[in-house]
Formats: structure tokens, C-alpha cells, sequence
């Protein structure tokens, strides 16, 4: 019997024919969301206790930092975080006055948003961080295997970005 099928019970407690069973530990998707969620919790502890900012405010900061100014909707685009997160990640930030609003000259109904000058202190204060951690995780591969994590990323994320659900219904 395959590891991946484990037989189904009837009523009265018997195995009736082989059944497929989801293994969510073996389930790409699960593994690939565990992974990005532990190490996302590992990371926000450098910056969560110095700088009280959560996941999304980092990914806004972070964001801002390397682009230096953007709209709401382009960031959210950018990090794949729900405009609501971003929304809220913004408000907070503003709130702290570690980001500062300004127009959009392409379009006056949207706002810029950049790092205030006390924003651009943390960010600048972050960097060396964020990349000493991302080393350290990188520690784990060989430089072989650095290449080949690249290589699937791309695999991995136009598989996603080109496979359309499939309607089961008839």
C-alpha cells in the first residue's frame, strides 16, 4: 500500500476500497506556506522587539526603501499582501510618522508614499540585519544547491502563476 493511500472505513469500522488521503505535511503548498511562515516569524524578530513594526509594516518599509516612493496599490501589488494589509501596515506607519504622503503626479486621486526621514534611519539600521539573516539561512546550501532554490523559485512560481484552477463540478 502506497504511503500517500490509506484505506476508507465503512460504518461498521471496515476498509473498504483504497482511497487517496491529503498528507498536508507532504502537500507542496502547505510546505511551501510553513516554510515562508516560519522563516517570515524567525525574521520579524529582529525588528519586531527593536522597532515594534509587524510582518506587513516591515514589508511596506522594506518595500519603500528599495523603491523609494509608491502608491498603496503598486505596493500591494509588489508584496502580494491584500490591499486591506497594506492599507492598515500604512496607517500605522503613518501613525509613528515613519512614512509621509505626497502627490502622485500621474495621478491626482492616488498618493505617493515614501519613508519619512525617521523611516529611512530604521530601514537603513535594518538592511544589515535583513541580510546577515537571509546569509545565514543561505548558510544551509551548498552553492549548488543556491543556483538550483533559484531555479525552482522561477519553476515554482510560473507553474503557479499559469495553472488555472480546474472546475471538478459537471
Amino acid at each position: 500500500m502506497s504511503d500517500d493511500l490509506l484505506p476508507p472505513l465503512d460504518e461498521t469500522g471496515d476498509a473498504d476500497d483504497l482511497r487517496q488521503v491529503l498528507k498536508l505535511n507532504r502537500f507542496l503548498p502547505y510546505r511551501l506556506n510553513h516554510l515562508a511562515e516560519t522563516v517570515s516569524r524567525s525574521f520579524s524578530k529582529i525588528y519586531a522587539g527593536k522597532y515594534g513594526i509587524g510582518v506587513p509594516e516591515w514589508r511596506v518599509v522594506a518595500t519603500l526603501g528599495e523603491h523609494h516612493a509608491m502608491t498603496a496599490r503598486d505596493i500591494s501589488q509588489a508584496t502580494a499582501m491584500h490591499k486591506t494589509k497594506v492599507s492598515r501596515a500604512v496607517a500605522a506607519l503613518e501613525q509613528r510618522r515613519l512614512i509621509v504622503r505626497g502627490r502622485n503626479p500621474d495621478d491626482q486621486r492616488e498618493q505617493m508614499l515614501k519613508l519619512s526621514p525617521e523611516g529611512c534611519s530604521m530601514y537603513e539600521e535594518l538592511i544589515p540585519e535583513a541580510l546577515a539573516y537571509s546569509a545565514r539561512l543561505q548558510e544551509a546550501l551548498t552553492e549548488e544547491q543556491k543556483v538550483l532554490l533559484d531555479d525552482i523559485f522561477e519553476r515554482l512560481l510560473t507553474a503557479a502563476s499559469s495553472a488555472a484552477p480546474q472546475n471538478t463540478d459537471t
